[in-house]
C-alpha cells in the first residue's frame, strides 16, 4: 500500500512541476512587456531611456479597403490560349498579405483629390492631374455628355474614374498616403487638428505664414518633423503645429500611446517605434491583382485548392445561377458587336458602358468589379514573360531603388520647388512636389558586396533572350540603365519613342513605359474577364476603359486572427 502510494505521488508531483515549468516559460516572455527580454533594464521609463509602444494593437484597415490574406495560387492561365501569345504560362506564385480598396477609385474619390489640389498646390500642378475626359470621344460615335458630365456630375459619383494615365494614379497614391498619415497623427495628437484646413478664401486658417502649400509629407515627417509641411523650422510656430492639442500633454511627451507613459522623454514626433507610421498606398503587383481577383478562399478544401477558377465567381459562365437572379449577367461587359448590355426592357448586366461600382456581386475576399466595370492598372512594367525561375515570391518587375539626397550637413534635402515630368501626350505632371524628399539612384557604396541587387535600375532584369536583342555584345549592353533620353529598353526592343513617332523600323510596342492592366472592362469580350489575363499601355496614356485601385502592404501577422495551433 506504501509502494502504490508513493508511486501515485511521483506520478501527481511530476504532473505538478510539467505545469508550473510549462506556465514559468509563458510568463518568462509575456509577464510584462514593458521590461526588456534582452537585458532586464524598463523599457518607457519616466526618467528616459529605450522608449517603444509595447502595447500595439495591429495594422488598422485602411478606408474603402479589406484584407487579402496571403498565401500560394497559380498566376497565370491554365485554360487554352487562342491568342497564341504565351505571356501568361501558368506558374505557383505566393503572394504576401495586403489590403485592398474594395471598390475601384471613384470619380468622386479622384475629385477630392482634385479639390484638394487646387487648394493647396499651384495650378499647373492641378491641371496635371486633370484626367483626360475627351477619351470619351469616338470619330463615328456620339459622347460629348459624357466628355462634359462623366467626372463631375453627380450621375457619375459612385462610378469609376477613367481618363487617368498609370503615372497619373501613381501621383495620387502618394496624395493619399500624405493624407491618410496626417489623419492619424491628428487623431493620435501629435499634430494640431485642422493645421492644414484653408477658409473660402483658400488661406490657411491656422498660421499663413507658419506653412508654405499645406503639403504635409509622410516621407519628410519621417526623417525631419520640423519641414514635413514644406516649410522653415526657424519659424515661429512650429513647435506648435508638431506638439499636437490637448491629447498631448506638453512638447516632446507622449499622452495617448498605450504602453508609452505619458511622462517619459519621448520624441517630439511621432517615429515609426509608435506604430503609427503606416505603409504607403500604392498600385497593386500584377500578381496581388490577380490573386486577388480570383478569389480563391472559396474552392480551398483543407491545404488544396479544389478547383480553378475561370473568373473572380464560381462556375464557368458569366451569368448566375440562383434562382432569384436567375441568368443575370455577374459582371458588365461587351456581350457581342453592338451589344454593350442588352435589349430595351430588359438589360443582360444593367449597364451600357461603366456601372455604380459594387453593383454586382463581390467575390471570396469581399472585392467588387475584379472583373467587368473598368480594366485596371497595376503597377508592373509588360515584359511577355514571368520569370518564376528566378522569383516565386511576391514577384514584381519594376524595381528602380533610389535613395534620399542627403545634405553636407547629413540632413535629407527637401525640393525647393515643384518638379514636372512632360507625358508624351504633352500633359505636364507633378512628380516631385515642393517639399518633398529628393531622391537619386544608389551608389556603388549601397552596392558593394551585395548579393540580392547590384544596381538600382531593375526593370530589364532577366526580360528575354539577350542573344537575340539587336545589341548584343557591345558595350551598351553593359549599361545597367536605359538611355536617358527616352528610357527606352535599348538591349531588348526597339519601340517606338511616343514623343517623336518616327518610321525608324520599329519592332515592338514594348518599352520601359509600358504598364500592365488587369481584367476585362466594359467595352471588352467576356475572354478578358479571367483574372490570368494580362495586356499593356504606355503609361503617358489614357482610356475611357481603364481606371485603378489602391492597396496597403500588411505589416505584422498574415491574418487578422491569430490562429491556434495543435501541439499535438
Amino acid at each position: 500500500m506504501n509502494r502504490k502510494f508513493k508511486f501515485y505521488a511521483a506520478i501527481l508531483f511530476s504532473f505538478v512541476m510539467l505545469l508550473s515549468f510549462e506556465s514559468c516559460n509563458k510568463s518568462q516572455f509575456s509577464n510584462n512587456r514593458n521590461v526588456s527580454s534582452a537585458t532586464g533594464w524598463a523599457i518607457n521609463n519616466k526618467k528616459g531611456g529605450f522608449q517603444y509602444n509595447t502595447n500595439y494593437k495591429g495594422q488598422q484597415t485602411p478606408p474603402n479597403m479589406v484584407l487579402v490574406e496571403g498565401g500560394t495560387y497559380t498566376k497565370g492561365r491554365v485554360q487554352d490560349d487562342p491568342m497564341r501569345d504565351w505571356n501568361n504560362s501558368p506558374n505557383q506564385q505566393h503572394v504576401q498579405s495586403f489590403y485592398m480598396d474594395q471598390t475601384e477609385v471613384t470619380n468622386v474619390m479622384y475629385l477630392e483629390y482634385l479639390d484638394w489640389l487646387k487648394r493647396n498646390e499651384n495650378y499647373e500642378v492641378y491641371l496635371g492631374a486633370l484626367p483626360d475626359t475627351l477619351v470619351w470621344r469616338n470619330k463615328l460615335g456620339y459622347a460629348e455628355e459624357m466628355v462634359n458630365s462623366y467626372l463631375r456630375h453627380p450621375a457619375f459619383s459612385d462610378y469609376p474614374v477613367v481618363g487617368v494615365s498609370w503615372v497619373q494614379a501613381y501621383e495620387y497614391t502618394e496624395w493619399r498616403t500624405d493624407r491618410y498619415q496626417e489623419l492619424i497623427l491628428e487623431n493620435s495628437g501629435w499634430l494640431t487638428k485642422g493645421a492644414t484646413l484653408t477658409d473660402k478664401g483658400g488661406k490657411i486658417a491656422n498660421n499663413d505664414s507658419l506653412i508654405k502649400s499645406g503639403n504635409f509629407n509622410q516621407d519628410a515627417y519621417v526623417q525631419i518633423p520640423n519641414k514635413s509641411f514644406g516649410g522653415d523650422d526657424n519659424i515661429e510656430g512650429w513647435s506648435e503645429l508638431l506638439r499636437g492639442n490637448s491629447s498631448r500633454k506638453e512638447s516632446g511627451r507622449i499622452a495617448n500611446i498605450k504602453g508609452v507613459s505619458a511622462d517619459s522623454m519621448a520624441p517630439a514626433s511621432a517615429n515609426r517605434e509608435t506604430g503609427l507610421i503606416t505603409p504607403k498606398f500604392r498600385l497593386p503587383t500584377e500578381s496581388e491583382w490577380e490573386y486577388a481577383a480570383l478569389g480563391l478562399k472559396e474552392v480551398r478544401e483543407f491545404n488544396v485548392y479544389q478547383a480553378r477558377k475561370k473568373y473572380p465567381w464560381q462556375g464557368q459562365y458569366t451569368r448566375t445561377g440562383q434562382r432569384r437572379n436567375l441568368g443575370d449577367q455577374l459582371a458588365n461587359f461587351k456581350n457581342s458587336d453592338g451589344d454593350y448590355g442588352g435589349i430595351a426592357g430588359w438589360s443582360d448586366d444593367g449597364a451600357d458602358i461603366t456601372n455604380r461600382v459594387a453593383s454586382y456581386n463581390a467575390n471570396a475576399f469581399g472585392l467588387f468589379d475584379m472583373a467587368g466595370n473598368v480594366a485596371e492598372w497595376v503597377a508592373d512594367v509588360y515584359r511577355p514573360i514571368v520569370d518564376d525561375e528566378f522569383n516565386d515570391f511576391n514577384y514584381y518587375r519594376g524595381n528602380d531603388y533610389k535613395k534620399f539626397v542627403i545634405s553636407g550637413q547629413g540632413e535629407v534635402e527637401l525640393a525647393d520647388e515643384t518638379q514636372y515630368k512632360t507625358l508624351s501626350n504633352g500633359k505636364r505632371v507633378a512628380v516631385l512636389r515642393e517639399g518633398e524628399i529628393m531622391t537619386m539612384d544608389l551608389e556603388d557604396s549601397d552596392l558593394r558586396n551585395r548579393t540580392q541587387f547590384d544596381k538600382s535600375y531593375n526593370i530589364n532584369y532577366r526580360d528575354g533572350d539577350v542573344r537575340s536583342s539587336r545589341n548584343f555584345n557591345t558595350d551598351e549592353m553593359r549599361g545597367d540603365r536605359a538611355d536617358a533620353e527616352d528610357g527606352e529598353t535599348q538591349t531588348m526592343y526597339k519601340s517606338p519613342d511616343l514623343n517623336n513617332i518616327s518610321d525608324s523600323g520599329e519592332t515592338t510596342l514594348i518599352s520601359d513605359q509600358v504598364r500592365v492592366y488587369k481584367g476585362g472592362s466594359w467595352k471588352d469580350r467576356a475572354y478578358w474577364l479571367d483574372p490570368a489575363q494580362r495586356r499593356f499601355y504606355h503609361q503617358d496614356q489614357a482610356t475611357d476603359f481603364i481606371g485603378f485601385r489602391c492597396v496597403m502592404s500588411r505589416i505584422g501577422g498574415k491574418s487578422l486572427e491569430t490562429k491556434k495551433r495543435s501541439r499535438n
